[in-house]
């Protein structure tokens, strides 16, 4: 098996704590507290990315725990809690943004023992479609980028409109990472934009699930990428390998452990492709 951790490229899933991966993923009689280790030892994975912070703000405690069942190689991607990013705004009509800094302090506080470890990747801000590059949210990014002051950061946006010149050098001027995304090719979507903006890359596969919109959230990502189209990220991983301290790709087709599947085999095209 190729070290990724040497060529300082991580790949991994979006999460690993799902019932329907009992079975094509976790032998059916392995516990819930050993899945991370398995995970790790077993699957061979060695980044993962945490996405239940989005529902809960993260504690001490919970940090130290997973640090205890992975090596020291190991990386973890965290994303932000939704009052950081869904839930910001003061009023029904989103037009005025809330004071939020106690969340962003008690979010740093809760990863405070990953990074204390050096085992914090990055922070993934995801933002909703619903947030549009205008005058204030071009000022709430430079707001989130102090409050996450000496944390490597990444954003990823949901609508296309951010997918503009503008963008990117207000990111790059702010040392915040651009998460490349595929999904759907559906308006108001990002479309798959290879640009990188700091010295961390990120590419997150969600599926192209065409009935996105018209899904439940569990379904939205039900989509299992053929080797074929696998193939097609391999110059972009390489782009980024070449222009970027450190690579995080993450597969959040998670429906029936689709996610691993999809994982494993970019590995073993990666590892084929570097022989």
């Amino acid at each position: 098996m190729v070290d990724l951790s040497q060529q300082k490229l991580f790949i991994g899933t979006s999460g690993f704590q799902f019932e329907d991966w009992v079975g094509p993923v976790y032998p059916p009689d392995l516990s819930r507290d050993t899945r991370l280790s398995y995970y790790r030892d077993h699957l061979g994975f060695n980044a993962l990315e945490l996405n239940y912070t989005y529902y809960r703000l993260p504690l001490p405690r919970t940090s130290s725990g997973l640090l205890k069942k992975v090596d020291a190689e190991f990386r973890f991607v965290v994303r932000s809690h939704r009052e950081m990013t869904h839930e910001i705004w003061a009023d029904a009509r989103r037009e005025r943004l809330q004071d939020n800094r106690p969340v962003f302090e008690a979010f740093r506080n809760g990863i405070e023992p990953l990074w204390r470890a050096g085992q914090l990747g990055c922070l993934l801000l995801q933002f909703p479609t619903f947030f549009l590059p205008t005058r204030e949210h071009l000022r709430y990014l430079q707001f989130c980028r102090e409050q996450l002051a000496g944390y490597p950061l990444v954003v990823e946006f949901r609508h296309r409109a951010w997918n503009r010149e503008e963008t990117y050098a207000q990111l790059t001027s702010l040392g915040i990472g651009t998460c490349v995304v595929d999904e759907p090719p559906l308006p108001p979507l990002m479309p798959f934009q290879l640009e990188i903006t700091a010295p961390t890359a990120y590419l997150r596969l969600h599926g192209r699930n065409r009935r996105w919109f018209k899904a439940t959230r569990e379904e939205r990502y039900h989509y299992q990428y053929s080797l074929e189209e696998l193939r097609q990220f391999l110059p972009a991983v390489r782009r980024m390998q070449a222009k970027a301290d450190q690579v995080y790709i993450f597969f959040n087709n998670c429906h029936g452990g689709w996610a691993v599947q999809n994982a494993l085999q970019l590995k073993a095209l990666l590892a084929v492709e570097a022989r």
